[in-house]
């Protein structure tokens, strides 16, 4: 529902009155606030409540890969929160911007990217959104129908507007300055092509994670500067990946993909960590942790993840597909991901990184290999493989089982 005046007395009638809207307007702030969200101002935000019209929430996405993961849900799921608030959406593609690249949280120059790979990358990022937004109240733009038509006189005024000493404010500029890194000026440019996205869309409200603070700044600035209301932010947490220190990333290969099968992502969840179980609870779902056993509360993170993504019965499908794998250890009769014999060798190290890789899409170091093999996580015929220097004549049909909640069948 929109909290102003109309929405409320339509409600509640005339009587409802000014209290009763500002007591509406506290309650969805409270309700954003979900999931660690952080807003700036609370009081921006309240004032922009109580005007008599939809705010328009601007969350930008540049499609550099071809897929989208839990965390890019992290900020779709907080977006669509304010359209079931009776805001309007506007995911703004950055179909510009995307070859630029991001630094924001890089420690390293992002490889710039084509036009076209960028546009076969958004056709994807599309599809995927509306897995999580209401397509009736969602406004797709793109960045490259205003920035396709400046001239490079308008681009040199529109730098002009920031300061090089407030870009090196920046903190993973200056960290790659002190290591004598380079920075590069197109990365420099790219906070000023956001902020500039924010005044072409008039926002209200811009959504980002805790990395984009310093972007979503700009924007504001550039706003006042324009004769327009500045945007609130509205920052949300990072999430984590599945190995429970680095930011969820496609090519760290820690990730949960929207568009992976209910078994894949059931199974991935859970391989977490307890404590990382915890942060996904307070940021995917907004709620604590279950006083349950720790097992337990992880099948059920992941069924109401899986079935947000893929229906009740995927979800049920796959917990019973779960169970049936490393509940009755029956793995014959169960799905698994499938690897190539040819492509695992025969030393237990390397043949562990190939499966975890080719069957998961998870990135393990040879180092996280070698420990899983002297803990006793590694099965091969269902026999431990304690010995990290084992050489192993794999065959197919055959299944080799890679810890508590992995396994591969060969091929």
């Amino acid at each position: 529902m929109i909290v102003n005046r109309r929405c409320a007395h339509a409600l509640y009638g005339p009587a409802f009155g000014w209290f009763g809207i500002m007591i509406m307007a506290d309650d969805a702030i409270e309700r954003l606030k979900l999931g660690g969200t952080q807003i700036i101002s609370e009081a921006e935000l309240r004032k922009k409540l109580l005007e008599d019209r939809p705010l328009r929430i601007k969350l930008g996405v540049d499609p550099t890969a071809p897929d989208l993961h839990l965390g890019h849900s992290v900020n779709l799921s907080k977006l669509r929160e304010f359209q079931d608030l009776g805001h309007q959406a506007v995911l703004l593609i950055g179909d510009f911007t995307a070859m630029v690249g991001d630094p924001s949280g890089r420690s390293s120059t992002r490889p710039i990217l084509t036009y076209d790979e960028v546009m076969a990358n958004a056709e994807t990022y599309k599809r995927q959104a509306f897995k999580i937004l209401d397509r009736d109240r969602t406004e797709i733009m793109f960045n490259g129908s205003w920035f396709s038509k400046m001239t490079f006189m308008e681009i040199i005024k529109l730098d002009s507007r920031i300061t090089l000493q407030q870009a090196l404010q920046r903190e993973d500029f200056r960290e790659r300055m002190e290591r004598s890194q380079p920075v590069f000026l197109h990365e420099l440019q790219y906070p000023i092509m956001q902020g500039w996205d924010s005044v072409m869309i008039r926002a209200d409200v811009e959504l980002g994670g805790t990395d984009q603070l310093f972007n979503i700044m700009v924007g504001r600035d550039l706003q006042k500067a324009e004769g327009q209301a500045q945007q609130v932010v509205c920052l949300q947490p990072i999430l984590e990946g599945l190995d429970g220190v680095h930011k969820m990333s496609k090519s760290l290969g820690n990730y949960v993909g929207l568009t992976e099968t209910p078994n894949d992502m059931f199974g991935k969840l859970m391989s977490i960590s307890d404590s990382l179980m915890e942060r996904y609870y307070e940021v995917l779902l907004c709620s604590e942790k279950p006083d349950t056993h720790p097992m337990e509360a992880k099948k059920q993170l992941a069924f109401y993840i899986v079935q947000r993504f893929h229906g009740k019965a995927g979800a049920e499908m796959a917990l019973k597909n779960f169970s049936a794998r490393f509940g009755t250890r029956d793995l014959e009769a169960v799905e698994l991901p499938e690897v190539r014999v040819a492509e695992l060798g025969e030393e237990i190290v390397s043949a562990v990184v190939t499966a975890y890789s080719q069957g998961f899409h998870i990135a393990k170091s040879r180092s996280e290999a070698r420990r899983l093999v002297e803990q006793g996580s590694v099965q091969w015929r269902g026999e431990k493989v304690i010995d990290p220097k084992s050489r192993i004549r794999f065959a197919p049909g055959e299944i080799l089982k890679l810890d508590k909640t992995r396994a591969v069948r060969l091929i």
